[in-house]
Parts: structure tokens; sequence; C-alpha cells
């Protein structure tokens, strides 16, 4: 399953993201990641949620972030939610790139049972019809 949370840049969508973080880590049965741009709001997240600064890996392209998400999955069979703040920057997209980068991720949730839950720089009439029905900040 993907969310979505989606918004004009400083709207506070990382708010509701590290928030919901938080939240669903008090029933969660696996593990929860976070992956952010920095390590900013490493202490606005609960200690049993794992952050994971991008930057401290060789991601450049969204094929290798692709592979570092799958990466993730190989090595924790529990791991049940990722979160993905600052989407375009740390997948390295375009906003006319976010349909095709959210359908590949919706083939990965459904195959290795995960959820993404991902905050987004864009409104709702920018993503396709499809995905709006994901939204979940409005």
């Amino acid at each position: 399953m993907i969310q979505l949370i989606i918004g004009e840049k400083g709207k506070g969508k990382t708010k509701i993201l590290l928030d919901k973080a938080n939240t669903e880590i008090q029933t969660a049965h696996g593990n929860i990641v976070y992956v952010d741009k920095c390590k900013q709001h490493m202490y606005e997240l609960n200690r049993r949620v794992r952050l994971i600064d991008i930057t401290d890996y060789p991601v450049k392209s969204k094929e290798a972030f692709v592979g570092f998400l799958c990466g993730l999955l190989s090595q924790d069979n529990d791991l049940e939610q990722i979160y993905l703040d600052s989407f375009l920057k740390i997948m390295c997209l375009t906003a006319e790139e976010v349909p095709a980068a959210l359908e590949q991720l919706m083939r990965i949730s459904d195959s290795f049972h995960v959820n993404f839950v991902i905050s987004i720089s864009v409104t709702k009439d920018m993503l396709p019809e499809s995905m709006q029905a994901f939204v979940i900040n409005e």
C-alpha cells in the first residue's frame, strides 16, 4: 500500500509524516524505516524508528534509489513500513516523473508486503487520477 502526503513546499508535510511514523511504531508488528535527505529529524522520531540519511549512500538516480530500497527489503524480512520524506529529492525525480515512480513503488509494495508513506511537494492536480485516492492529508 502507498499513502501520499502532498502539498507545496513549506506546508507541514514533514510534521505529518513524523507524527504518523511515531504513532505507527506504537502498534507495529515489524520494523519501520524513515528515509530522509538529512539527520535533522533524528530527535523527533521515536528511537525504534530507524532513520536513514540517504546522503550517506551513493544514490544519485531513481534506479539507484529503487535498488537501495530493494536492498533494505532483502536485508530485513520484518520491514513493515517505509517513510519517504522529500520524495522528489531523495529519489532524484522531477514532478513529471512522479506517476511512474509511484507505480513502481506500488509494485514493490505488493511484491514485498511493505507499506510506503511518502511526502511529495506536488499538488493533487499534478497526480494522475489513479493515485489521488492514496492522498491522506486532505
